[in-house]
C-alpha cells in the first residue's frame, strides 16, 4: 500500500473531531432519558395509575415528538444541525426532570410531551450531522453513533436502577443528570462541523430499487412505497424499544415480582444487546447488506421474545429483552440512512419524515399494550414485540442488498442511480 493510498482512505481531521463530537450528542440523548425509566413502577404507584392510565402518559412523550418532529427538518436548515441538537437537549432534560417530579397525571404527561417533542428534534439533528460525518469518512460509521447511544441508555438505566434500589429521591437524581449530561451536550459544539447543511445529498446507500416489482409502477408511487416500508421497519424497532423502556420493569417488578435494581435490568439487558449490535453493525451491513442484517434481527426479535413470553421467568425474561434489543440495532439506523440517500426528496425530508413517523410506534405502543394488560394481562400485551419482528421480516426487502464498493467515478449505489434518472423522481418534494 502505497503512502498516496493510505492518506486517501484517512477522514479528514475535522471529520474525526466531529465523530467525537456526534458520539457525545448521542451518548447524553440516550442517558437523559434513560434515567427516569427504572423509576417508573415507583412513579406509577405513587400516582395510583392503571396501566391503561399510565400507557397514555407515557404516550405523551411521542406524541410531542409527533408534533414537533416535523418542524425538525426546517430548524435543521435554518440554524444547522449542531445548534439544534444542543439547544434541543438541554430542553428534553428540562422535560424529563418535570416528569419526574411530577404530583398529577397531567404534570407527568406534560414533562413527557415537552421531552419527547425535543427528543424528536434532537433526534434529527443529530443523526443529520452524523450522517454528514459519514459521507466525510465514506463509509458507514452511523451504527457506531447508536451504539454510543445504547451506552448512554444503559449507563443512564443504571443510574436509575442503583438510585431506585438506594431509595434516592428522584428530583434529585434527575436534577443531578439533567445538569451533567447538558453540560456534556454544549461541550460536543467544540467538536462539531461548523456551516450550514448541505444544499444536496449524494446517496450513500439507497434503498435496492433494482428490482422489476418496485419499478413498474409510476416513480413517485415507488419513491412513497419504500419510504412507507422504511416507516415500518423503524416504527417496529420503536416498539420493540419502548416495550423495554416503558414496561419492562413494570412486567419484572409486578408479573415477576423482583426487586427494584432487577426490574430495572431488562431494560438495561435491552440497550446493553442493542449497543453489541449496533459496535458490529456497521461491519456486518458493509458485508451482507442492509436487507439480510435486518431480516436476521427481525427473526431474532420474534423467536428471542416470543420464547420469553411463552416461559415466562426472570431470567428467560431478561435473555428475552436482550434478544430483542441485538435483534433491533440497526433497524432504525439502516431506515434513517436509506431514507436520507432516497432520490426524490429535498436534504432531510426523507430522513425527518421517517424519524417522525417511527415516533408512531413509540406512540401507539404505550396504550395499546395498557388496555390489552388492563384487560387480561401484560405478559399478552407484550406480544407486540415478537409481532414486530415478524413485520421487519415482510418490510425488509427494499433495503439495500449486498454492498458493493464502487469506483471513485461511479455513483456510491447504482439503485439511487437508477431512480435518480427519472425525470418524475427530480422534481423536489
Amino acid at each position: 500500500m502505497t503512502p498516496m493510498t493510505t492518506s486517501a482512505q484517512r477522514p479528514p481531521r475535522d471529520a474525526v473531531r466531529a465523530r467525537a463530537g456526534v458520539a457525545m450528542l448521542f451518548f447524553t440523548n440516550g442517558a437523559i432519558f434513560a434515567n427516569l425509566l427504572p423509576r417508573y413502577p415507583e412513579i406509577k404507584a405513587g400516582l395510583h395509575l392503571s396501566n391503561a392510565a399510565f400507557g397514555l402518559a407515557v404516550a405523551a412523550f411521542p406524541l410531542g415528538a409527533l408534533l414537533a418532529g416535523l418542524t425538525a427538518g426546517l430548524l435543521v436548515r435554518r440554524f444547522s444541525s449542531a445548534r439544534v441538537a444542543i439547544v434541543a437537549a438541554v430542553l428534553s432534560s428540562v422535560g424529563i426532570l418535570i416528569a419526574g417530579v411530577a404530583p398529577a397525571w397531567i404534570v407527568l404527561a406534560g414533562g413527557l410531551f415537552l421531552a419527547g417533542a425535543m427528543d424528536s428534534i434532537t433526534d434529527v439533528a443529530q443523526n443529520s450531522h452524523g450522517l454528514r460525518v459519514q459521507r466525510l469518512y465514506k463509509r458507514s460509521i452511523l451504527n457506531s453513533f447508536h451504539a454510543v447511544w445504547s451506552i448512554g441508555a444503559v449507563i443512564g438505566g443504571i443510574l436509575g436502577a442503583v438510585a431506585a434500589q438506594l431509595a434516592v429521591p428522584v428530583g434529585v437524581q434527575l436534577t443531578g443528570s439533567a445538569v451533567l449530561f447538558s453540560l456534556m451536550a454544549v461541550v460536543a459544539n467544540r467538536f462539531l462541523l461548523s456551516g450550514a447543511e448541505p444544499a444536496s445529498v449524494e446517496p450513500a446507500s439507497a434503498p435496492d430499487v433494482r428490482s422489476p416489482r418496485l419499478r413498474r409502477g409510476p416513480q413517485p408511487l415507488a419513491k412513497y412505497g419504500i419510504l412507507a416500508a422504511l416507516v415500518v421497519i423503524a416504527a417496529s424497532g420503536a416498539v420493540v424499544e419502548d416495550a423495554g423502556s416503558s414496561w419492562s420493569a413494570i412486567y419484572l417488578s409486578g408479573s415477576l415480582e423482583t426487586s427494584a435494581f432487577v426490574a430495572g435490568v431488562g431494560f438495561i439487558a435491552l440497550q446493553g444487546m442493542q449497543f453489541i449490535g449496533r459496535i458490529f453493525g456497521d461491519r456486518l451491513v458493509d458485508r451482507f447488506g442492509q436487507r439480510a442484517v435486518a431480516r436476521t434481527g427481525g427473526l431474532v426479535v420474534f423467536v428471542g421474545m416470543g420464547v420469553a413470553l411463552a416461559l415466562p421467568t426472570v431470567f428467560g425474561t431478561v435473555v428475552g429483552f436482550g434478544l430483542a434489543g441485538l435483534g433491533v440495532a440497526t433497524l432504525i439506523p439502516a431506515a434513517m440512512h436509506a431514507a436520507d440517500g432516497l432520490p426524490g426528496f429535498r436534504p432531510g425530508t426523507g430522513l425527518t419524515i421517517v424519524s417522525w413517523l417511527l415516533r408512531v410506534g413509540f406512540l401507539v405502543s404505550p396504550p395499546v399494550v395498557g388496555a390489552i394488560a388492563d384487560a387480561s394481562s401484560l405478559r399478552l400485551g407484550l406480544l407486540v414485540v415478537p409481532v414486530a419482528g415478524l413485520l421487519v421480516m415482510v418490510s425488509s426487502h427494499v433495503l439495500a442488498g449486498t454492498v458493493t464498493r464502487p469506483a471513485d467515478n461511479e455513483p456510491a449505489d447504482q439503485s439511487a442511480a437508477v431512480l435518480m434518472e427519472c425525470t418524475e423522481c427530480q422534481t423536489a418534494d
